[in-house]
């Protein structure tokens, strides 16, 4: 069990894609994509509730994806962008860390489609929810 001590630098945040399965110690999984699964009912979702302020605009996702006709954007110049996006969302994020430093865990789901942590906004989002969770301590 986690107990929030104010010496810890790092708040219970864990990222899984939506589809992986749930496990006892997710806490509150919040899927941050900004596209709802498709094709799965209410009944049907793995996720508590959904944010999708917390993912990339609709058209930073195209241009990630390559959507709309050009290369996909490298990772590197998709990275600033989506920071940028983010600090409109600090309220969110706060709130997310403010729930993990009391102890909760919280578990950020994004696409299933979205197979590496490391080319993901997911982990982007943990590192910027840690960050604010120690600011607060």
């Amino acid at each position: 069990m986690y107990v929030a001590s104010p010496c810890l630098d790092v708040v219970p945040v864990k990222t899984k894609r939506w589809n992986d399965p749930r496990e006892a110690g997710d806490g509150f999984r919040v899927l941050v994509a900004r596209f709802r699964p498709r094709g799965v009912s209410k009944e049907e979702e793995t996720w508590d509730e959904w944010w999708p302020e917390l993912g990339p605009s609709r058209a930073l996702h195209a241009a990630y994806y390559g959507k709309s006709g050009a290369e996909p954007l490298p990772f590197a110049q998709y990275v600033p962008r989506y920071l940028e996006e983010m600090a409109r969302q600090v309220f969110r994020i706060r709130a997310l860390a403010d729930r993990a430093g009391g102890g909760e865990t919280v578990t950020l789901l994004c696409s299933s489609a979205c197979t590496d942590p490391a080319l993901c906004h997911r982990t982007l989002l943990e590192k910027l929810i840690n960050a604010a969770g120690s600011r607060r301590r």
